[in-house]
């Protein structure tokens, strides 16, 4: 399926936060990869959100540094400004996403093809349109498949876990690398690098990356490695 092999391992991170700059280098300590979901239009802007009951940085990269980071990675649109998709009109749900596919494809210098929903909102309506008017060829719930069975419908993925399930991701690590894998199979874990911050556990996560990278049965792959594109 991958090279030979019938387990993948990806990771997908939003916002395109300050945070990602630590991360980038813990998935690159471990020759792991990762796909950062970006609104172009916040690039460079600062901000502070409140996450378990703690404050943390919420400050988007310049689109240069924004260039330099995910190198070696992949970058994908997350809308231009971050709005919920199912509350906007046909015309805008267009704007905001093939907008900011269009503008991440100038910033990166290749074609931006991946997504995730801002707050993961989606229904059938946002994904049909997303389907016929933009260039987008796969797009990210937040809803746990808690599985790492491939899905049909990319337009409307769902990840194996949400990292801020430290137990769950964990024992799902370990199921999936004990797994013989007789038939394809995925562990995606998505969050967002500024929940490290509000949930201390920048070093359990590096535990996490050391524990499941290097095995030679496993491509290490960004989600459009993963997705084939």
């Amino acid at each position: 399926m991958w090279n030979g092999k019938n387990k993948a391992v990806t990771f997908s991170y939003d916002d395109g936060v300050l945070q990602d700059i630590c991360l980038v280098d813990i998935f690159n300590k471990y020759g792991l990869k990762a796909t950062f979901n970006v609104n172009s239009e916040l690039l460079g802007r600062s901000g502070k959100l409140l996450r378990n009951g703690v404050t943390v940085r919420h400050d988007k990269m310049s689109p240069e540094k924004a260039r330099e980071v995910y190198l070696g990675h992949e970058v994908a649109a997350h809308t231009l400004t971050h709005p919920c998709l199912v509350n906007l009109n046909d015309e805008e749900i267009i704007r905001q996403v093939e907008g900011d596919r269009l503008a991440l494809s100038e910033l990166c210098g290749y074609e931006v093809v991946g997504m995730a929903y801002p707050g993961g909102d989606c229904d059938e309506r946002v994904a049909r349109i997303i389907r016929e008017n933009t260039g987008v060829k796969y797009a990210r719930l937040v809803e746990s498949s808690k599985n790492f069975d491939l899905q049909e419908d990319l337009i409307m993925f769902r990840p194996t876990v949400y990292h801020i399930d430290a137990d769950d991701m964990f024992a799902l690590a370990e199921k999936f690398l004990s797994s013989e894998a007789d038939k394809p199979q995925l562990f995606y874990i998505w969050g967002h690098s500024y929940e490290f911050d509000a949930w201390n556990f920048w070093e359990r996560f590096e535990d996490l990356c050391r524990m499941i990278s290097g095995r030679s049965d496993i491509f290490y792959g960004t989600n459009r490695e993963v997705f084939g594109f």
